[in-house]
């Protein structure tokens, strides 16, 4: 073999393990692609998107009302299936359902995103210090903060779904459109 097949098959390589590795640390710590396994955020998200979550926003600042978060569920679950939900009670906020909406300290939230009004009353209940309740956008058809028993620590986000990139008819940003009435 001579000495510039050599060369090319050395930087060839090189050049694959490099990619390899900054692929690795980006998967691991910066962003990430998941499949949606369930219906519970619908419409929003649909059954099978794709969504990039980002891995690192929650190290630098706290989540916010409207989020859409990927996480760890509760211990008390017994999963070690990731869920993906929508944030909507932050520490010390009192958080009710009733009337079909979701009331904030006694606000009632402005939610676009549902496709209908709750069909169960819930609360009033004050979220934790360190602790989140998060609901999906399919509220009457998911299994999330108001059905668990158990509190969504801080510490199992995992990221902030913010792009849903495929199916390519889906593609879209993923914004925060929560607000009060």
């Amino acid at each position: 073999m001579s000495k510039e097949i050599k060369d090319f098959v050395k930087e060839l390589l090189s050049i694959v393990i490099i990619a390899f590795v900054l692929a690795m640390i980006l998967r691991t710590f910066v962003i990430e692609g998941r499949i949606i396994p369930s219906a519970s955020m619908l419409p929003t998200i649909q059954l099978k998107d794709r969504v990039m979550v980002n891995k690192f926003i929650y190290r630098f600042k706290e989540p916010e009302r409207g989020d859409i978060v990927v996480f760890a569920p509760p211990e008390a679950l017994h999963t070690n299936q990731d869920y993906i939900k929508r944030v909507i009670g932050l520490p010390g906020d009192i958080v009710e359902m009733k009337n079909g909406k979701v009331y904030i300290n006694d606000r009632p939230l402005k939610e676009p995103y549902l496709a209908e009004a709750l069909s169960y009353e819930y609360g009033p209940v004050e979220v934790p210090e360190g602790c989140l309740m998060v609901l999906g956008d399919n509220r009457n058809h998911s299994f999330d903060s108001h059905y668990w028993n158990a509190w969504l620590t801080r510490d199992r986000l995992k990221g902030k779904a913010f792009f849903t990139y495929w199916p390519y008819n889906h593609i879209k940003l993923l914004e925060r459109e929560v607000s009060f009435e």
